[in-house]
């Protein structure tokens, strides 16, 4: 766990300014692997942008699935999030891949992520890089939502998501060990809404990866929706689903590749509800 350094009290988190426009900001984060994280990220940043709310997905994670899911190998990409943390100069402007798709414009990774976490290790203040860089968005970038894709570690590159971040997004899949993977997330979350981002909120839980046919994912929703008291678990689950499997390979989301499959449907109800606790 990295070493969090406390922030004084009254200054403001990012994200909670009361005048201008408000961006939200959301980290997808669970430091289990294989649990349909960066689906998640993407489906809904799709969806999202898809029902006309300005969208900035950003990719924090060094094995850039979320990139190339949408950027496919003819797209150019110049620099990434890694060049965003390590070099003062690049702004978040910089590596902007700018009309992704409708209303989506994405921050890509590349595996130069990796070092990140040992460059910056020395670094004054190294967990409020991201942060730091998303501050543009008060200076003309404007978005609605910032929807981050985090890698499956509790280290640096996670530590400056949530730092940066206004809620997280837990993905939980539906296995034995599931809540005993959240575990030390959720303390993640609670240390640096104390030391660092007070403003730091909780969104919900979303079941993934969910075969109805087995008597184990339902287990495991009940214990779930029964353990998780952190915040709310969303009703929608989503389902395994070879569309849902297929469609990074097209560089497409669900909804291109597939929007009649049982995935897409899920991924839409999912948002709808996830927008109905943001903007209620």
């Amino acid at each position: 766990m990295t070493t969090l350094e406390k922030v004084p009290r009254g200054r403001e988190p990012y994200g909670t300014a009361t005048t201008g426009t408000f961006t939200r900001i959301i980290a997808v984060a669970n430091q289990k692997g294989g649990v349909g994280k960066t689906d998640l990220t993407v489906n809904l940043s799709c969806q999202l942008a898809a029902a006309g709310k300005r969208v900035l997905l950003v990719d924090m994670d060094p094995q850039a699935n979320a990139t190339s899911y949408l950027v496919g190998p003819e797209t150019q990409i110049d620099k990434t999030t890694a060049d965003l943390l390590l070099d003062d100069e690049v702004s978040l402007a910089d590596v902007l891949i700018k009309g992704c798709r409708e209303n989506l414009d994405v921050a890509p990774a590349s595996g130069d992520l990796s070092a990140c976490q040992i460059r910056l290790a020395n670094d004054i203040n190294m967990q409020f890089k991201l942060k730091k860089k998303l501050k543009e968005l008060k200076e003309g970038l404007e978005y609605d939502y910032v929807v981050i894709d985090t890698p499956p570690s509790l280290g640096l590159l996670t530590v400056n998501t949530l730092t940066a971040a206004n809620q997280v997004l837990i993905p939980v899949q539906t296995q034995y060990f599931a809540m005993e993977g959240v575990v030390q997330l959720l303390d993640t979350i609670r240390k640096v809404k104390e030391d660092i981002n007070p403003g730091l909120e909780i969104l919900g839980a979303v079941l993934t990866l969910y075969d109805r046919r087995t008597l184990l994912a339902r287990e495991v929703e009940a214990k779930v929706r029964n353990g998780f008291t952190d915040g709310p678990v969303f009703s929608t689950v989503i389902p395994v689903n070879i569309r849902l499997a297929e469609a990074p390979s097209y560089h497409k989301s669900i909804f291109e590749y597939d929007a009649d499959c049982n995935g897409a449907k899920a991924y839409e109800k999912l948002t709808e509800e996830i927008l109905g606790c943001l903007e209620a």
